[in-house]
């Protein structure tokens, strides 16, 4: 695949910004290409001045991918035609720029875009969600999606580089962004999980083996830890912790197989979620409900959580910088402080991350939603994110002004992250640059090879030395010799289509059906329109505080959101429906049904002549009534109408303007 760099300056191809040596510049449409990247760059330097980019060359041979071959004859043409318009001196400027545009919005939905589409598989489903979900700024598919309060996507890239330079505005509507998602953007994780299966169908149609990826569905989740008759206060302050559904040691590392998992024989997979800190110690995650570093001085780190607990964490997806413990005073009956008062050594759990950092152990990976500057934190409860590597650990002053001790976290994992819409896990990757390295002291990095690394050979990541031996035993709470407890759930293989598997997946978080106009709050949450109006009926936006007395200011009502408790109450206002999405609903819908109209033509016929009886039947009895005169009619009518009024619920829109409700 052959693709320029984008408005950064970044490749597209290898999503690295190339040297200016190795940049090429088309001279047609003046657009920077990464000489690396091209399958046939240009051999001696006096053709780099007259170079032009596959898109714009006439005699460029069309290559294997699916993309340019679709797309780089209609391109060739395309700049033919400009070309042709431009040498045109009987044209003024003017008149040259109106047949410009007249071309580009015809070419855009010319028969050429057509014939492209026939060439292609019908039943793909990846070209339906191509062809709606698309970013407006890069013009691909979505990659870690972000969904605006009026119902647009974008990349997550993309819209923190537009919001970077100073637009508070949406880039297909021009509608203003509240200021708390443009600081603060939320990847829909629903849109993710979509594209994600769409690969995979295309994968695995196209004859090679599809990479297995795991979708914990309500089924497959795991039991809540109970509570005691003392835990009234929210938080489980005295919650017990249930049982460990795992046969790993507490200081294990790595991630956790299916042989360790006897309940579901599973194990633990990526992006799983639970309620809390004490369900996640159950699946042995991260074994510490309050403190975000498992591990011991001199044996190393198996996990941390990463909470929102240090103002100084920098959360990236795939690397992260993570802040040590300590460093605060919590003598006495201080339970919580987040005010430091002297600084951070290497000792204790930041000994233990160091040693992980030297030996190049795997190191687990949660995310909680209490992390509310991250981006790629879960909306709710705390997730698994997969393995993590140290690279560098070091020391500096932090923004308190004492010293803290930092770490570099690189990902690691064979499974794809949670919020990326990649099929394939991860490969090494450059480490990138860290400028507050300059000022660092105590600076630590690993001399040797790591013990979890990636073998080419086998397109993985592994154990390239023994794991460390483990020193404590394992949780007793599953009996190995009891084969009444030890089940293996083996997944049935159905033959449930991809596209009724994406349509489970856009399910409204309400009513648990396909969402009808689906509307994605500021949380990132999807739901049915009439639903989530539904559930706010018969409130107001606002509410007065006298109760009788005098009046006093008006109070705003909270109205949370039915799956987190985020206030949504001014996105209630005026929602939008997510078009983009719903387009893509109804055009799985679509093929669902026609699939099942080839799969059973004689199943559909039986059932359209008894919908054709029933018809037949009911302008029967219609044509055997008595005739009635005008009035009865006319009253028959006025009872129709009235039982219709009293069954229709009324809209959201109007029952929460506060307007109506105070009669103004």
């Amino acid at each position: 695949m052959e693709l320029p760099c984008d408005g950064a300056g970044i490749c597209m191809v290898c999503k690295n910004k190339p040297p200016s040596e190795e940049t090429l510049t088309c001279k047609t449409c003046v657009t920077p290409w990464h000489a690396t990247c091209l399958v046939s760059p240009p051999q001696a330097l006096s053709e780099t001045l007259q170079w032009e980019c596959p898109d714009c060359s006439m005699t460029h041979q069309p290559s294997t991918s699916a993309l340019t071959s679709g797309r780089s004859e209609d391109a060739g043409d395309l700049i033919a035609s400009i070309r042709k318009i431009e040498d045109d001196k009987s044209l003024t400027e003017k008149e040259k720029a109106k047949k410009r545009q007249e071309l580009l919005s015809g070419a855009a939905a010319g028969p050429s875009s057509l014939d492209g589409e026939e060439k292609k598989e019908k039943n793909d489903v990846l070209d339906i969600l191509d062809k709606e979900l698309t970013c407006s700024f890069c013009m691909q598919m979505l990659d870690r999606p972000v969904t605006t309060p009026c119902g647009h996507n974008f990349c997550l890239k993309c819209f923190q580089r537009w919001i970077g330079q100073g637009k508070r505005t949406c880039a297909y509507c021009r509608v203003q962004i509240p200021p708390k998602i443009a600081s603060q953007p939320r990847i829909n994780s629903t849109l993710v999980i979509a594209i994600r299966m769409a690969r995979m169908s295309r994968s695995s149609n196209g004859g090679g083996a599809a990479k297995v990826y795991h979708f914990v569905h309500n089924q497959n989740r795991p039991d809540k830890a109970y509570t005691t008759e003392r835990a009234k206060k929210a938080g489980k302050a005295n919650a017990c912790s249930g049982k460990i559904f795992v046969t790993v040691p507490p200081d294990h590392f790595g991630p956790i197989p299916a042989e360790n998992d006897p309940e579901r024989n599973m194990g633990v997979l990526v992006g799983e979620i639970w309620e809390d800190r004490l369900a996640c110690r159950q699946w042995g995650a991260h074994l510490p409900h309050v403190a975000g570093i498992a591990g011991q001085s001199t044996y190393g780190s198996q996990s941390v959580a990463l909470s929102g607990g240090y103002i100084d964490d920098e959360d990236h997806g795939e690397w992260f910088l993570y802040t040590g413990s300590g460093g605060r005073d919590l003598s006495g009956n201080k339970r919580t402080n987040k005010d430091q008062s002297f600084d951070q050594k290497f000792e204790k759990m930041n000994e233990a991350l160091r040693v992980s950092c030297l030996k190049g152990y795997p190191v687990r990976v949660v995310r909680s939603h209490k992390e509310k500057r991250s981006s790629y934190a879960p909306e709710t409860g705390v997730r698994y994110d997969g393995v993590y590597r140290i690279e560098k650990c070091w020391r500096k002053n932090g923004i308190q002004g004492f010293k803290v001790c930092r770490y570099l976290f690189v990902r690691c994992d064979n499974e794809p992250a949670p919020w990326t819409t990649d099929v394939q896990g991860d490969r090494p990757r450059p480490l990138p640059v860290i400028k507050e390295l300059k000022n660092a002291i105590d600076i630590t990095e690993r001399k040797g090879s790591p013990s979890w690394d990636y073998e080419d050979e086998k397109s993985s990541w592994m154990w390239k030395k023994p794991p460390p031996a483990s020193k404590k035993r394992v949780a007793d709470s599953v009996d190995p010799e009891d084969g009444k407890v030890i089940r293996i759930i083996k997944r049935q293989k159905t033959n449930v289509s991809v596209r009724e598997k994406l349509l489970k997946e856009f399910s409204c978080q309400i009513c648990r059906k396909v969402m009808v106009h689906p509307i994605t709050t500021p949380c990132a949450h999807n739901f049915c329109k009439a639903c989530l109006e539904g559930a706010f009926a018969g409130q107001s936006l606002t509410r007065q505080r006298g109760q009788g007395r005098r009046a006093l200011r008006v109070q705003k009502n909270v109205m949370k959101c039915p799956s987190c408790p985020i206030d949504i109450a001014d996105f209630l206002q005026n929602p939008q429906v997510n078009r983009e999405l719903m387009g893509v609903i109804e055009s799985l819908q679509q093929q669902a049904e026609q699939e099942k109209l080839d799969n059973n033509p004689e199943e559909c016929s039986e059932e359209s002549d008894g919908v054709t009886e029933q018809r037949d039947v009911a302008s029967d009895d219609q044509i055997a009534e008595e005739p009635l005169d005008e009035s009865q009619n006319a009253q028959k009518q006025k009872k129709e109408t009235d039982g219709d009024d009293i069954m229709d619920p009324p809209s959201n829109v109007e029952t929460m303007s506060p307007g109506k409700e105070q009669g103004i």
